[in-house]
């Protein structure tokens, strides 16, 4: 749970954790905001760059990542966060003093959601449902908002793994 409400930066604790961390870029296009991922300072039906990425440690896929990027807040210098690719915005966010988290909200996902599809995809075996996080951050006075769900197999979820793995009993 410590990794779930950690208001540091999620790349630089991956980091820690591996000795080759990568972004994989899934997607990156423009859309209205919809209903469900409106948020205080994003409006539903605004524009907004949504950019979709894998967090890989030693080449384990560790962390799905949906951000969510009002045209209006990418203005200025944030404007290039439009074309970070295999970049990590996170460490893009967490290097300007600006930076402000303003919310961490966390759900729970399970094996016929999207994300759970998407473990399904990857050859991840879900033995548990699966923890995210959502986070509105404000960069320049400009909003936007960062999902991020922890996949089958990360770091996060060691101590629980662990503990359904010591609490098995082998029947002969």
């Amino acid at each position: 749970m410590s990794w779930l409400l950690d208001p540091n930066s999620l790349t630089a604790r991956l980091k820690t954790h591996c000795h080759q961390f990568r972004v994989e870029l899934l997607g990156q296009q423009i859309e209205h905001c919809q209903a469900h991922e409106a948020v205080v300072g994003i409006s539903a039906g605004e524009k907004v760059l949504v950019r979709e990425v894998l967090l890989y440690c030693d080449d384990k896929p560790q962390v799905f990542a949906r951000s969510l990027l009002p045209l209006s807040s990418l203005t200025g210098r944030e404007q290039a966060l439009a074309n970070l690719g295999t970049q990590s915005l996170g460490q893009v966010l967490f290097n300007n003093p600006s930076l402000e988290r303003k919310i961490i909200e966390v759900a729970t996902f399970d094996l016929t959601s999207s994300v759970g599809q998407l473990a399904r995809h990857l050859q991840l075996t879900m033995t548990h449902t699966l923890w995210g996080r959502r986070s509105i951050f404000v960069l320049e006075n400009k909003p936007l908002m960062v999902s991020e769900v922890f996949l089958p197999g990360a770091f996060s979820y060691q101590k629980i793994e662990d503990a359904m793995t010591n609490s098995r009993v082998d029947h002969v």
